[in-house]
């Protein structure tokens, strides 16, 4: 029972501290998110610059796993190099270093005070005051921690078993190693293994092992987190990977001799464990900083491009099927058709992103709109050579190919430059929307996705009933928006806080997906036009 009670106790310490740090970045994020981001993705002109926007955004975020992964995103979307985000990497392992040394420094008598100024703060209206309040609080629990680690591991420093298994482990530094490296990989954090290995006191050589390991298993989370995105995001975190796992290389043997030097150093007194940590974030980042080049071709070389093939407006508007008009009509058509798939992936991206309150979606939408914007452009070209063999209907065709296209293009500019901007914000100050006002703005996002896919048949049928179908979506779309705007205002005038900090995001959103709608409309307009089911003016006469 007792071992099974110093378990419990353990895990519930470790718990706190991992919940301690959540709040911090919680709190920071609130209070300086925007900034945190403008200083990453900005201040990386020089190597200098960019080593310390990872420190700072780091210290701020409590999470080197954090500022990989945003930094990683910045890569993704061409807003930093490579090399500088391999730099940036090498200031946020020394951020979290340094996060440990401040910890461990023996500010536990601040812990009530902390708590008390937190509490005030975080009742206040302010934003920035409530999440420095809430950071300030998440500092006292990691302290508050420190106590509870000590005291739960007090009988397994004093046990026979544990000692045996730490002597074990000291023969073993390979497997010790490796261990540290799997609870910094469960635990998403090098910091709580740090301070439980702080709080072990164990023999010093196996100590620096330890640490090394966390640092190892610190480096794994992003890569993982990162698999599903570009291949320039998949090189930033290997390449922390790489260095770390070279650090560590070269350091394990050499920990006994680590760990005579440190304790020999007038350092003040925090642990050799976190003396350990930030020492060998120190060098490593003095060591790689001038190689942070080779490694972004290293890593260049193991995730090489891969070859893609040839973009489908290049398969399908081939010169040569300009000769033949109709055989040149249905490949526009096609290419159309594929514009309008691409546009749909950005109108599920940008929901995505909405719903999650994460900007990470919008990163492909950018990157999808220069496509459409290319594709737009090639069926412009060709269309504009169709031969002088074709004939008056075939050039009708081609006006409303063209018509389509243009449309679907001026779809993807709104949701690339109007509502991804307004999900950026969303997501950079954490807002929340009201609950009634959250499903208003889904459930219109969700009728443009399912009116693009209804003007994507109409275009490809010309089925008149279907174009009248997506004309009567239209007048239904503008109820609704009228209707959700109306409902908006009455929730601003019943005083309800989420509708307040929202307004303007709201009616924004709502006037962006309107215009998508449209243009994706459009394409029902010649259809019902040759059908004579269109009226001139919406004025009403007399």
């Amino acid at each position: 029972m007792q071992s099974l009670s110093v378990i419990f106790q353990l895990a519930g310490a470790v718990a706190l501290l991992l919940f301690g740090l959540g709040l911090v970045r919680d709190g920071m994020v609130r209070a300086f998110g925007v900034r945190l981001k403008m200083v990453l993705g900005r201040g990386t002109r020089t190597g200098l610059r960019a080593f310390v926007s990872g420190l700072v955004a780091t210290l701020g975020l409590q999470s080197s796993t954090a500022t990989a992964l945003m930094t990683a995103s910045f890569v993704d979307r061409g807003m930093i190099r490579p090399r500088m985000a391999q730099i940036v990497l090498l200031g946020a392992n020394l951020g979290t270093a340094l996060t440990a040394w401040i910890v461990a420094s023996g500010i536990e008598a601040l812990v009530p005070v902390l708590l008390l100024v937190g509490y005030v703060l975080r009742r206040q209206d302010r934003r920035g005051w409530s999440g420095g309040g809430l950071a300030l609080i998440g500092i006292a629990l990691m302290l508050l921690s420190l106590g509870l680690l000590g005291h739960a591991t007090e009988p397994l420093r004093e046990s026979a078993a544990m000692a045996a298994f730490l002597a074990m482990l000291g023969n073993a530094w390979p497997v010790a190693l490796a261990i540290a490296a799997g609870l910094a990989v469960i635990c998403s954090s090098s910091l709580a293994v740090v301070m439980l290995v702080l709080s072990l006191g164990m023999e010093p050589a196996l100590t620096v092992v330890l640490v090394l390991g966390a640092n190892l298993g610190g480096a794994i989370p992003p890569v993982l987190a990162t698999a599903g995105q570009g291949i320039a995001a998949r090189r930033v975190a290997l390449g922390n990977l790489i260095v770390r796992a070279v650090g560590c290389l070269v350091a394990l043997p050499l920990a006994g001799q680590v760990a005579q030097l440190l304790s020999a150093v007038p350092l003040p007194e925090t642990g050799l464990a976190v003396e350990a940590h930030l020492a060998f974030n120190l060098v490593l980042a003095a060591v790689i900083w001038p190689f942070s080049g080779l490694v972004t071709r290293l890593t260049a070389l193991i995730l090489r491009e891969e070859e893609q093939p040839p973009p489908i407006e290049a398969q399908l508007l081939d010169g040569h099927a300009l000769d033949t008009p109709a055989v040149a009509l249905a490949r526009a058509s096609r290419a159309a058709l594929a514009i309008g798939d691409v546009v749909e992936r950005m109108l599920q991206q940008a929901r995505t992103a909405f719903a999650r309150g994460d900007d990470a979606p919008l990163a492909e939408v950018s990157v999808l709109e220069e496509r459409v914007d290319r594709m737009q452009q090639e069926v412009k070209s060709f269309l504009s050579r169709l031969g002088r063999e074709a004939g008056e209907d075939e050039r009708r065709q081609a006006i409303t190919i063209l018509d389509y296209v243009i449309n679907l293009e001026h779809v993807g500019d709104i949701i690339d430059k109007g509502l991804g901007p307004e999900i950026r914000k969303k997501a950079a100050l954490s807002l929340r929307f009201s609950d009634e006002g959250y499903r208003e703005l889904d459930g219109l996002f969700l009728m443009t996705i399912e009116n693009l896919q209804l003007a994507q048949t109409v275009f490809m049928t010309r089925d008149r009933d279907l174009a009248r179908q997506l004309m009567e979506e239209k007048v239904e779309i503008r109820r609704l928006e009228r209707l959700s705007a109306q409902r908006h205002l009455m929730r601003l005038r019943e005083g309800q806080a989420d509708s307040q900090q929202t307004s303007s995001l709201h009616l924004d959103i709502l006037r962006d997906l309107k215009r998508v709608n449209a243009h994706i409309v459009s394409v029902a307009h010649p259809i019902l036009d040759e059908a004579d089911l269109l009226i001139e003016s919406r004025l009403k006469t007399g």
